[in-house]
């Protein structure tokens, strides 16, 4: 992937230079456009003022997750899915990696709805999961993943408490953050033990990206 940045993923162009993808890539991606704008007359799936700028605010701040993931990871799973960010843009771009899938978890069926049909458009290869991933049986269900991505969905530490019943020592979180990323580091560090890095985000010169590897929740001793 080459260096992007928020203002310079406008356009369908942009993004194929940006993250050097497929033209059939593209194609499916601008059929995701068209639906989304479609079915955000009836359902809110965005915040309004994105519309104008999904390929930078949706597509592009959900793409640059794949660079960071492991080139073999097959099983992904991403939490809160809503529109599909970034969960069903990473599954249209994984097309074409033998064996991958990802799981999409979004209890709120009209959204769940919406990703269904973004996925038959596009023939991206997702499990999608009309469920809360707070339930013991969601979480029994899906196993352990290769990559968990979320966004917008809880601070941190919620967050890890979430997705630990998904990891195994071989699992890389990937969590789209705001600017308090680095507090949010801090206060899960009080529960929990892992390694992390913070990545710039591309699409928001604010924003970062949380890195996690290694999550174990600590003994009741442990805390702080």
């Amino acid at each position: 992937m080459r260096d992007a940045s928020h203002d310079e993923v406008r356009t369908p162009a942009d993004f194929a230079r940006a993250f050097a993808v497929s033209r059939e890539t593209i194609e499916k991606l601008e059929v995701y456009e068209i639906l989304l704008r479609q079915w955000q007359k009836t359902i809110n799936l965005v915040a309004p003022s994105t519309l104008d700028h999904i390929w930078s605010r949706h597509f592009a701040d959900s793409a640059q997750l794949f660079a960071l993931a492991p080139e073999d990871a097959k099983r992904w799973l991403d939490l809160g899915s809503g529109a599909g960010f970034p969960g069903l843009v990473l599954a249209i771009m994984l097309a074409g990696r033998d064996g991958a899938k990802v799981t999409l978890v979004e209890s709120d069926t009209r959204k769940a709805a919406f990703l269904r049909e973004v996925a038959r458009r596009t023939g991206a290869v997702v499990d999608i999961q009309p469920e809360r991933i707070e339930k013991v049986a969601t979480q029994t269900k899906l196993g352990a993943v290769d990559v968990i991505t979320a966004r917008a969905l809880a601070p941190l530490p919620r967050l890890l408490e979430l997705a630990a019943p998904a990891f195994s020592s071989h699992t890389t979180g990937l969590f789209l953050k705001g600017r308090e990323a680095e507090t949010e580091v801090d206060a899960a560090r009080e529960r929990w033990t892992f390694d992390s890095r913070l990545q710039p985000s591309l699409s928001d010169s604010g924003g970062r990206i949380v890195v996690v590897r290694g999550l174990q929740a600590k003994m009741e001793g442990q805390r702080r």
